[in-house]
């Protein structure tokens, strides 16, 4: 049995799931959205804010390990900054949790839960209900942050370890 942790990062809305997986079986645990206040400039406290209640999330579940879906480059430089800065501080939120992180493109994890690379988030939200049905319907951050853990389970067992 293995305890996943799934993150969709995201400095205003970040996504977090968490799933079990035994053998080849799936099955639902949690998932939300962390949210900042985007009327507060400073990024510092808004990531601080991340980190603090990723910490709180992952000593109440114990995921074993994490997936992380990896940064698009966006159109416009300061979105594509400050989605950087979150999703360092949420990586090093995992690494200092000790958790085994894995990195996803986006294309790979609707792949790998819908079978079509350009899927939209709704249709990513229908499968992961199919495959979770437990879940039921929440945010499309968590909804994706399942999605990425889901693709962890499906891929996990590939991956070569690079440390």
């Amino acid at each position: 049995m293995t305890i996943i942790i799934g993150i969709d990062p995201g400095l205003q809305k970040t996504g977090w799931g968490i799933i079990r997986r035994v053998g080849n079986a799936l099955s639902f645990i949690a998932c939300g959205t962390i949210t900042t206040d985007s009327d507060i400039k400073s990024i510092a406290p808004r990531i601080f804010h991340i980190h603090t209640l990723l910490s709180e999330i992952i000593t109440q579940y114990k995921p074993e390990e994490a997936a992380i879906e990896e940064t698009f480059v966006n159109v416009n430089g300061q979105s594509t900054l400050k989605l950087g800065q979150a999703r360092g501080a949420i990586l090093l939120t995992l690494a200092l949790q000790n958790l085994k992180i894995s990195e996803y493109a986006a294309t790979l994890v609707k792949k790998s839960v819908v079978g079509a690379g350009r899927a939209d988030k709704e249709q990513v939200a229908r499968m992961v209900q199919l495959i979770l049905p437990t879940c039921g319907k929440h945010g499309k951050d968590a909804m994706d942050a399942l999605a990425v853990a889901i693709c962890h389970a499906h891929h996990a067992k590939y991956l070569i370890n690079k440390d």
